[in-house]
């Protein structure tokens, strides 16, 4: 299993010099990856409650966000091996030929070490701002995800959808990585598993509530990968979480990767049976009035649990 975590793009206390510190010295440690989320506003009055407040209210962090590909474009810059990914990209909010071109671009320019998670969104707030609606986000980022593989495709390019259309032209930069940068799904349920079967090379879940009800989905995700006729072999888990390291070893209730780093890597093995092939270790809620030092203490801390 291979290890990546989250960039530093949010809160008070963002800066270039973290994202370029953070990026440079997880390469330096062998992560094998380096990770943005998409967030587009902080809503006062949020229309879609946040799942892990009491009140619903949206964490603080997020009133300050840095666009996704332009960390991972910055970040790209400062390193030279370590693969760069998107944590989730929202594609209803975008538009094929633009985001197409930025990937691409993206792609181009960190030498093919673009990871392209994608999603379908859930935020009404920011459906609202970025003028698109939410009803039917599913069938129109399916159909999207068809009109972006025509944009990394041969050119000319033309596409005609029931929401999107590319008159035919010629469209680049295309991609280094050949046929395309690998794409993986967001979000849970049967509809979002079956996207990453049917379009997608692998699963990209943010959080899980269980060991269980993870590995039911692996293997449900499995056998919809088999029944495609695909090869096991290449399906891709790619699992973000946020660990909590302990001093001392937490009892049998503890929750998920929470515990001592024997217990952590306990339970980094476990997933890397149950079928996960990359652990995303998420730094976004650091609590230290110093994010950057800290956020380098537990790279350093937890790069041995896989």
């Amino acid at each position: 299993m291979k290890l990546g975590f989250s960039l530093p793009q949010l809160g008070p206390h963002v800066s270039p010099e973290g994202v370029r510190e953070v990026a440079q010295r997880g390469e330096e440690m062998g992560y094998y990856s380096a990770w943005v989320f998409e967030r587009l506003l902080w809503p006062l009055e949020p229309q879609t409650p946040y799942d892990s407040t009491p009140d619903g209210s949206w964490p603080d962090e997020y009133r300050i966000v840095y666009d996704p590909i332009e960390t991972l474009t910055f970040a790209a810059a400062h390193t030279r091996t370590i693969k760069v990914g998107t944590g989730v990209m929202i594609l209803p909010y975008h538009q094929p030929v633009m985001l197409g071109r930025r990937l691409a671009t993206l792609d181009v320019l960190s030498g093919g070490r673009l990871l392209c998670g994608v999603g379908l969104g859930y935020s009404k707030d920011e459906f609202e701002a970025s003028g698109k609606p939410y009803e039917k986000r599913g069938r129109r980022s399916d159909e999207f995800l068809r009109a972006l593989m025509a944009v990394w495709g041969e050119d000319p390019v033309e596409f005609h959808g029931e929401y999107y259309h590319i008159p035919k032209s010629f469209i680049g930069p295309k991609p280094i990585q050949k046929p395309r940068p690998p794409i993986y799904w967001g979000g849970g349920g049967l509809k979002n598993l079956r996207r990453a079967v049917t379009s997608g090379d692998g699963w990209h879940p943010s959080g899980f509530t269980s060991f269980d009800a993870l590995s039911k989905d692996i293997s449900t995700l499995q056998g919809m990968w088999q029944e495609a006729g695909r090869d096991l072999g290449s399906l891709e888990v790619i699992l973000w979480y946020i660990p909590i390291v302990t001093e001392s070893p937490l009892g049998t209730d503890r929750a998920p990767l929470t515990g001592s780093l024997d217990q952590i890597k306990s339970d980094a093995q476990r997933l890397a049976q149950m079928g996960v092939t990359q652990l995303v270790i998420d730094f976004r809620f650091t609590p230290e009035d110093a994010p950057i030092p800290a956020t380098l203490r537990r790279l350093e801390q937890l790069r041995s649990i896989v």
